[in-house]
């Protein structure tokens, strides 16, 4: 039987780290953002680096943006207001046939929590979900996905993983999963329905 793992941002609720500043121009945003080389910054934070460790690291090479971006931890429900309805849809369909269905997300360990808060229905959905800043390991590094199986008794080749980016898929398909690049729940429904899963 396949078991279907979501990822969670931009499959499940929509991500936008602009939004935490949305009381800002912009442009202000886009500059501090690059100047503090945002990716980076977010994906070691999803790394396992705690807020205090996230803002020392700015200060460190910006001082000058260390406030403004502490606020990012403050304001970080405003990036994940939105879920994606027919994804969610999906899911419970999954549930309502008897899926397995778990999570895999690149996540802080101090932000899932705002993210369970604000969208209760994420800890119904799963059987268990795998938040890489309380594993230390992100995706697509292997070991996150073997956690995953190892913790839950799953065999890789039962596995599907949804997940927006295309490097994460294929970290998924290396360890012996399939993978579904997510884009709209549309192309997500018919992806699964060309498996046998819907």
């Amino acid at each position: 039987m396949t078991h279907i793992v979501f990822d969670i941002g931009n499959v499940l609720l929509r991500w936008d780290p602009y939004a935490a500043f949305a009381h800002l121009p912009r442009a202000e945003v886009e500059a501090m953002f690059d100047a503090v080389d945002f990716p980076a910054w977010n994906l070691a934070n999803d790394g396992g680096r705690c807020r205090a460790e996230a803002i020392a690291a700015i200060s460190e090479t910006h001082p000058g943006h260390a406030a403004r971006m502490e606020e990012y931890f403050d304001r970080f429900h405003h990036t994940i207001q939105e879920p994606i309805h027919g994804t969610w849809q999906i899911a419970d369909r999954l549930k309502r046939d008897g899926r397995r269905l778990f999570g895999l997300t690149n996540f802080s360990a101090d932000t899932w929590p705002v993210a369970l808060a604000l969208h209760g229905g994420l800890a119904h959905l799963f059987e268990d979900v795998v938040v890489s800043g309380m594993e230390k390991t992100v995706k697509p590094e292997p070991h996150i996905y073997t956690i995953l199986c190892d913790r839950n008794g799953l065999e890789p080749a039962d596995c599907l993983f949804i997940d927006d980016r295309a490097e994460n898929v294929a970290g998924a398909r290396a360890v012996g999963w399939d993978g579904v690049q997510f884009t709209t729940p549309e192309a997500l429904e018919l992806a699964l329905a060309e498996r046998g899963l819907l």
